[in-house]
């Protein structure tokens, strides 16, 4: 069988990458992405075999729409010549609208229902659509998509990333503690305007633990501009792209906006505070299961840090062990999917 990913983002990329390494063995697969700042060197670092075509819009409006009219050209004549049986992508807009127009069979994965315009992108045109189960189906129904063909497995998205990479934590007895925040997705068309400024956060996270380590993992090089100007050399602004399992295997606290990393922290054990800057229901489950803490005023923050740098936070790793042993692989869900007829 002939096999097209498309991947987009930088969780994309760590998440399919188990699944393509497992079909690649008895199919071919073709795989494409775009050119977007960190997949392009994520996929470098994780020296995958992906052809770059097209490349992301940026946060503009009519910029989004032309940079997917002109990827979806450039994919036409690229899936064409390779005329696959089927593509797998992770609800990517362009894909889905190539493979109803060539009538090729599409499979994707989706966490994200509250990534309005792109579900209503790509969801009506998708066969069947492999869900978390902790998202009720409506939430994908909605966009046009019947229920029978949505298909849940039991786990979140972030355990496959997990579950395939060696992250080799190791415990740090010094007193000096490693911080790790990471800046949120500020181009996304979901992303909420009207919230607490990141950079309030940053600010007071930075001045209250100048005695500690504090490393930020801004997105775009915009955000990295501005957290120089600002910060000058009060933290370490990570201003190259670095593999999630190299940073998080040092990391003592992760401050998040709620997303995959954010996840990926909480199910390794690591204290995890969210400050929910993309509200979605991964992140509320990582919540009630303890896992996470979520906090959103930029004192409260602060306090809960406090907090962590005084106490043994045994059950954060208690908690994550219990939650991964509970989940299934979707990588062996895919392989049962794709065997299905209709």
């Amino acid at each position: 069988m002939k096999i097209w990913f498309d991947i987009l983002t930088p969780k994309q990329v760590l998440f399919f990458e188990p699944m393509i390494r497992h079909l690649q063995k008895s199919n071919e697969i073709f795989c494409t992405a775009r050119n977007y700042r960190e997949v392009t060197e994520l996929v470098k670092i994780r020296k995958m075999k992906i052809m770059m075509i097209g490349r992301h819009g940026g946060s503009l409006k009519a910029d989004k729409l032309n940079a997917s009219l002109k990827r979806t050209l450039l994919l036409t004549d690229k899936i064409q010549r390779f005329k696959p049986d089927l593509t797998i992508s992770f609800c990517s807009p362009e894909a889905a609208r190539v493979s109803f127009g060539l009538g090729i069979r599409h499979i994707a994965f989706c966490d994200s229902p509250h990534a309005e315009a792109v579900m209503r992108l790509s969801v009506p045109l998708i066969q069947k659509l492999l869900i978390p189960w902790i998202i009720p189906k409506s939430e994908f129904a909605k966009y046009g998509i019947s229920a029978k063909n949505i298909i849940q497995y039991k786990a979140i998205d972030a355990s496959v990333i997990i579950r395939y990479n060696d992250y080799n934590i190791s415990s740090n007895p010094k007193k000096k503690k490693n911080i790790l925040i990471r800046l949120e997705e500020e181009q996304a068309a979901y992303v909420q305007k009207n919230r607490t400024s990141t950079l309030t956060i940053v600010r007071e996270i930075v001045k209250k633990f100048d005695d500690h380590n504090v490393m930020i993992l801004p997105r775009y090089h915009n955000q990295i501009a501005v957290l120089r100007r600002i910060l000058g050399n009060k933290a370490k602004i990570l201003d190259r792209v670095v593999d999630s399992k190299t940073l998080l295997r040092k990391t003592d606290i992760f401050v998040g906006s709620g997303g995959t990393m954010t996840a990926e922290s909480a199910l390794l054990g690591i204290p995890t505070i969210s400050y929910n800057a993309v509200p979605n229901l991964v992140e509320k489950y990582l919540i009630r299961k303890k896992l996470a803490i979520r906090e959103t005023n930029s004192k409260r923050i602060v306090s809960a840090i406090e907090k962590i740098l005084c106490s043994d936070n045994a059950h954060f790793k208690s908690n994550a062990r219990s939650v991964m042993d509970s989940m299934e692989d979707p990588v062996k869900k895919l392989s049962r999917i794709i065997k299905m007829k209709d």
